[in-house]
């Protein structure tokens, strides 16, 4: 693949589309949030906003209409407690209301709880929330697709924190080894766990592990939506039946990105209040404004 950075321009229409759009979830998080008593996890959801919203917005071909496609492209949020991010993403699209997201938000007996589950919530591809599954089920639907001759593409997401999990570094092991091309891991590289900022636990460096295993790496800033835009608009083209190497995209995100005051370990769980509810909203706008004058 190309590096992202060095590729020719992309469509500024459909950047400033998603950085939009982009926006607008990051605000919907906040807001839900803030109805939600308690804590909730926001840093995550808030770093991974402009990968998961380019995706449903664009590059997956996302039809709320058709969620039963046989050759629709899947998204995997394996970081599965960062579910508030995917719910205001699916009723943003129509498929729910805000109010039905969080009028009942992870109390008993309701559909939305802090991990997505598919059994109860049309649009989610895959039940996840023990960490380390996720790339091990997309690496499932890859093989299956590839033996039915289709050229739709499984995309998952991990967090950093995640990826200590030994089954990522089997499916990772298994699907370079079987040329799974249909195959994209995305790590949300915020350097900052629940415990844990970056360097503080253990440590990887992402291309090299991901490269030794027969994968194409690419490294992005994934808080930047024309890198966004740009990498994942090179990806090479599916080929029915064929082998090849599956691509890792290395999101380079900031926790609780757009939000000021909101970033590492402190922030992986949090609560919003009368206080910090307009400042946040504030913050997100005025974030926007400086991305695109960049």
């Amino acid at each position: 693949m190309t590096n992202p950075t060095t590729a020719l321009d992309v469509d500024l229409e459909l950047v400033e589309h998603l950085e939009d759009r982009a926006a607008h979830i990051r605000k919907q998080v906040v807001r839900g949030a803030y109805l939600i008593p308690g804590t909730v996890h926001l840093g995550g959801p808030l770093s991974a906003t402009d990968v998961a919203v380019a995706l449903y917005y664009h590059f997956l071909g996302f039809d709320p209409e058709n969620l039963d496609d046989p050759d629709r492209n899947r998204f995997i949020l394996s970081k599965g407690h960062n579910g508030v991010l995917l719910y205001n993403i699916l009723a943003d699209l129509g498929l729910y209301t805000f109010d039905e997201v969080f009028g009942g938000y992870n109390k008993p007996h309701h559909p939305f709880g802090m991990h997505p589950n598919m059994h109860y919530i049309r649009g989610i591809e895959a039940s996840t929330g023990s960490l380390g599954h996720g790339l091990s089920l997309g690496v499932g639907l890859s093989l299956a697709n590839r033996a039915d001759g289709r050229t739709s593409r499984t995309f998952v997401m991990t967090g950093d924190g995640e990826m200590e999990e030994g089954s990522n570094w089997e499916a990772i092991m298994y699907a370079g080894s079987h040329g799974l091309s249909n195959l994209v891991a995305i790590v949300d590289f915020n350097r900052s766990t629940g415990s844990f900022r970056h360097g503080e636990h253990m440590v990887v460096d992402w291309k090299p592990a991901f490269e030794s295993f027969g994968w194409d790496v690419v490294e992005i800033d994934g808080n930047d939506m024309t890198a966004v835009v740009r990498a994942f608009s090179q990806l090479p083209p599916v080929v029915p039946g064929e082998k090849g190497k599956p691509v890792a995209v290395i999101s380079n995100t900031v926790k609780g990105f757009g939000v000021d005051f909101m970033n590492g370990p402190k922030w992986h769980l949090g609560s919003i209040n009368d206080e910090n509810l307009q400042i946040a909203i504030e913050s997100i706008d005025r974030n926007k404004l400086a991305r695109r004058s960049h």
